[in-house]
């Protein structure tokens, strides 16, 4: 073994003859053995260039240098090294300067390390020198790539870059490999399973629904701490599909004594036919029974039969298996080996769930404009009715004496006037034949004009379960008469009886909803508006009534106002009463002429807005705003205050808590009936 020493000044000369001199020893020592030389290197403020031919020399590299790498460079050897290591202690003298190398194609890029980033060739070389740079790229398991960009990047020089991939969390660095060895470190170090990440814990022969439910008594009842110590924060629940439970805690304690339980309670029964009690939470047992019985027997019948209440159905084994409905504890009692049992078990777990809730505001609005018009003159001679023989009268007479249209009923009876301006032209009283008074009445005038609006909104509310019909009835329950007999038999005296029905007349909503996936609600209608005609209270056929009704199927978007239908109605009659020819001359045929108008215009819309309830909350909050509307309701309501009579408060709805129970009244006048 021959060592060479290389020692460069900053004295041009002396930097070339030393420069000669070491190409010569290279020479001469290149035939020697294959035992690896040593060299002692030592630069004093040499140029860069220089010292890269050098190294050149020692180890054999080709180098490409950047126009861009100006400088010089110090390095002090006070023993010989290795050959191999001479370009290692380059890199870092470079390293120092700023200035990094790339290896591509056999030749050593110099350049400046800004740039070097650029032109590296292969990636997660670990067999790189410390002072090279390389790229890798780290995939993360547990954590999260974006969020581990703003620790390392500290860590990592300025002139060089870490960045995340968010697809795949893989971070992607490039440094130089003695410090990527450090961010591994720390990347390992981070990327750790979070102590409360879910283990799953299979079950293979009983049934995960009723092993979770056991191990959750067991260790939440009377568990020690439940005050709130984050240690022994305890989930534990049941996937249906895979037979598996799922267990969530950060006490080691706690996981292995659940999975201890599991493994002593997860046991193979050699009895065949296993009774097992499921409690519903929300579901109807005899109806899920029902369900379960033409699952497993495949008769599809059987989901039609509807039970009755608080019947239970009758349960044979049927497939292998045997299901009975206890209603009063809302209970299902399965019988069945353990494959069938936990097949019907997720079922169970998957049928018995909250139902959501659907409020209903309907609006029914009316506006009716009811117009009406009258004027005639009627004229009347009586003159002669008292004198011996003969004698003529006349006049005209139009409409009807109950409606004070006809001058001859009024003048016989002065009450049967009709509303409105009534002139008129007496002569006294005349005695009839008969004995009868009359006035002697020789002209009427009547004029009169109506104007009624009515102005009439309906808002039923209505609150039923996704799937349920429900029905609002607000209104009268009327007598019809369908049918009548007399008997007479043997007697002479008749027995007549009548067949009366019953029919509700009112405001009637009947609705079936059914929540669709993203909030829509699909709504059955029918809704009803009818009323009884008082102008038929004494018709002998029965009464009028008039009726609109709406039934049909709509989807609405959770909160949306949809319109049903409705009616625009707009109807006039004009009617006219007169005396032949004398009543068509102009001007004065209306002396001899009776004239009515009538105009009637209704306009009839129906809204309806739903609203999904899924949760206690929201149904909370939806009572207490409609029951703090109806307290203002009668606040406002109250009597006012008079100096002569005493003050009598008008009954009010006691405050409403949080908790939705009704409070006791503050007064007996609150709670009067």
């Amino acid at each position: 073994m021959k060592t060479e020493y290389f020692s460069l000044s900053s004295n041009p000369i002396a930097r070339i003859a030393r420069l000669l001199c070491c190409a010569a020893l290279l020479f001469s020592s290149a035939s020697m053995g294959a035992q690896e030389e040593k060299v002692s290197l030592n630069f004093v403020s040499a140029d860069i260039d220089e010292v890269v031919k050098a190294v050149s020399h020692v180890t054999g590299r080709n180098f490409l240098i950047d126009p861009r790498v100006k400088g010089t460079i110090n390095i002090v050897s006070s023993t010989p090294v290795p050959a191999s290591l001479a370009y290692d202690i380059l890199l870092s003298a470079l390293r120092l300067q700023g200035f990094a190398s790339v290896e591509s194609g056999g030749i050593t890029k110099v350049m400046p390390e800004a740039d070097a980033k650029l032109y590296i060739g292969s990636t997660n070389d670990k067999r790189s020198a410390d002072d090279k740079l390389v790229t890798r790229v780290y995939v993360l398991k547990y954590e999260s790539a974006a969020q581990l960009v703003p620790i390392l990047r500290p860590l990592i020089a300025p002139n060089n870059i870490v960045t995340a991939y968010p697809n795949s969390n893989t971070l992607v660095v490039t440094d130089y490999a003695s410090n990527l060895k450090r961010i591994e470190q720390i990347v390992e170090s981070i990327d750790q399973p979070n102590a409360e990440a879910p283990i799953v814990i299979a079950v293979k022969h009983a049934s995960a629904m009723d092993l979770a439910q056991t191990i959750n008594r067991l260790m939440q009842e009377g568990a020690p701490g439940a005050g709130g110590d984050s240690s022994l924060r305890f989930v534990l629940t049941a996937d249906a599909r895979t037979n598996s439970m799922l267990l969530r805690t950060d006490n080691p304690a706690r996981l292995a004594r659940v999975r201890e339980l599991a493994e002593t309670l997860d046991a193979d029964s050699a009895v065949p036919g296993n009774m097992h009690v499921v409690y519903l939470k929300n579901a109807e047992a005899t109806k899920v029974a029902q369900t379960l019985r033409a699952v497993i027997s495949g008769d599809t019948s059987a989901l039609g039969a509807a039970a009755a209440p608080g019947a239970t159905a009758p349960a044979a084994p049927v497939g292998g298996g045997m299901v009975q409905a206890d209603a009063a504890s809302n209970a299902l009692i399965i019988t069945a080996p353990e494959a069938i049992y936990n097949n019907l078990r997720s079922v169970v777990e998957m049928l018995d769930v909250r139902r959501a809730q659907v409020f209903v505001e309907a609006l029914i609005a009316e506006v009716t404009a009811d117009k009406a018009a009258e004027f005639g003159i009627q004229w009347q001679g009586l003159n002669g009715i008292n004198q011996a023989g003969a004698q003529v009268i006349g006049g005209t007479n139009f409409g009807t004496a109950a409606a004070g249209q006809n001058i001859i009923g009024t003048a016989g009876n002065i009450a049967t006037v009709g509303q409105g301006l009534n002139v008129g032209i007496a002569r006294g009283v005349m005695t009839l034949p008969n004995g009868t008074k009359i006035i002697n009445l020789g002209m009427l005038a009547r004029a009169l004009e109506t104007d009624a609006n009515a102005n009439i909104l309906s808002t039923p509310n209505l609150l039923t379960l996704d799937n349920e019909e429900a029905k609002i009835i607000i209104g009268q329950n009327v007598p019809f008469i369908t049918g009548s007999y007399a008997q007479t038999g043997q007697t002479a005296t008749a027995t007549p009886f009548q067949t009366i029905e019953r029919k509700d007349v009112g405001l009637t909503l009947r609705i079936k909803p059914q929540i669709s996936q993203g909030g829509a609600v699909r709504l059955q209608l029918y809704q009803e508006v009818s009323s009884v005609d008082n102008t038929s209270l004494n018709n002998p056929a029965g009464v009028v009534t008039n009726k609109r009704s709406l039934e049909s199927t709509v989807l609405a978007d959770e909160g949306q106002i949809v319109v049903l239908g409705g009616m625009i109605q707009d109807s006039v009659s004009d009617g006219e009463s007169k005396v032949p020819l004398l009543g068509d001359i102009p001007l004065l045929g209306g002396l001899f002429r009776y004239s009515t108008r009538h105009r009637t215009k209704t306009n009839l819309m129906i809204f309806i807005r739903p609203y999904v309830l899924r949760t206690a909350l929201a149904a909370q909050g939806l009572t207490q705003d409609r029951y703090e509307y109806l307290r203002g309701e009668q606040q406002l309501g109250q009597m006012p205050s008079r100096v002569l009579l005493p003050d009598m408060a008008s009954p009010t709805a006691p405050p409403l808590n949080l908790k939705l129970e009704l409070t006791a009244p503050s007064s007996p006048a609150a709670g009067a009936h």
